[in-house]
């Protein structure tokens, strides 16, 4: 009897021990997992950006960071708003979009119209002015000053078109009143083609490209060799540049890589941005990229940069033409802080 209550007595023992064993060994486990659950990366942050038209080869930049996973490293959840949008800015105010991709005279115009509206071009990712007078290689204007008199198509009255033939009759001398301005819509190739107009305002990576396509050799005068503007970048609500600096620099930064990637790999850049532009032809988007890759390249070397003499000049025009009125820290509108 004594033995048997003695082993009875092992028995709990080794029963007590095992079962500290298992709620220890459970103990450690959830340890593990607690470490284990500090460790990983936090969730990444939604950003958009209103990029405006509809998929494009021109978008080729944000198309390959975003492939690439350079948004995704920089902690970033990317989303691309296309679409024609008569107020893009205003989208942003609105707080549909982080960013848009506009120009420099729509960040100066739009601050203009609402005095206590604050923007920031925090990357220009366009260094040229895509914009361009268009002629036929045997038309009679060979200067700014033989426009006068002669007939010049334009989409209509507004955008980048118009400002740049606003540009051009400005360093010319000339006034509306001394050429004919014709509102055409869209249809500046077929104007041409037909000769229904001496001369059209349109991209230089695009019209004279389709024009050529046609057998129609062009003449152009790319308003960048005569009145500098700020064309397309990357801006932001002030607000949003201040309180999130970081965010918006790794934004940038992303993008920026994937405008080298785009100029250094284009066959690549054509392949990728068949996921994002449907229908593309890359025989085409070749020649497309090869007439834009001039445009994003800057004087100094830098992508993206904001040079603050064509921010300048670019605002001395606008008010010369009684766009806008005189801007007050014109330097706060832009920053170079992110692009460094």
């Amino acid at each position: 009897m004594e033995i048997r209550h003695r082993s009875s007595s092992i028995l709990s023992l080794v029963s007590l021990l095992t079962l500290l064993v298992v709620l220890l060994s459970a103990c450690g486990s959830d340890t593990s997992s607690t470490s284990g659950s500090t460790s990983t990366q936090p969730a990444a942050r939604n950003v958009s950006i209103g990029l405006g038209y509809i998929p494009d080869i021109q978008f080729a930049p944000f198309y390959v960071a975003q492939s690439k996973g350079y948004y995704k490293a920089a902690g970033l959840n990317v989303t691309f708003h296309h679409g024609i949008v008569p107020d893009l800015i205003g989208s942003m105010v609105a707080g549909k979009n982080d960013f848009v991709f506009a120009g420099g005279d729509e960040v100066l115009q739009a601050l203009d119209k609402n005095k206590s509206l604050q923007l920031i071009d925090v990357a220009t990712v366009f260094q040229k002015y895509p914009v361009s007078l268009i002629m036929p290689a045997d038309s009679p204007i060979k200067t700014l000053a033989d426009l006068k008199g002669h007939s010049i198509g334009v989409p209509g009255p507004f955008g980048s078109t118009y400002t740049g033939l606003l540009a051009l009759l400005y360093k010319a001398n000339l006034a509306l009143s001394d050429v004919k301005v014709q509102s055409i819509g869209f249809t500046q190739v077929a104007a041409l083609l037909g000769r229904k107009v001496d001369a059209v305002m349109g991209y230089s990576n695009n019209e004279p490209l389709q024009l050529q396509a046609h057998g129609f050799n062009v003449r152009t005068f790319a308003v960048s060799d005569y009145q500098p503007l700020i064309s397309n970048g990357i801006i932001t609500l002030e607000n949003t540049y201040r309180s999130q600096q970081q965010m918006v620099r790794d934004f940038v930064q992303a993008t920026l890589k994937g405008l080298k990637e785009v100029i250094d790999n284009t066959t690549e850049a054509i392949e990728i941005s068949k996921q994002y532009v449907p229908g593309l032809v890359p025989a085409q988007a070749a020649t497309i990229l090869q007439a834009t890759i001039p445009l994003w390249r800057s004087n100094n070397g830098q992508l993206g940069y904001n040079d603050s003499a064509i921010w300048q000049s670019m605002e001395q025009f606008l008010v010369a033409q009684k766009i806008i009125s005189p801007v007050e820290n014109l330097t706060q509108v832009y920053t170079n802080q992110t692009v460094a």
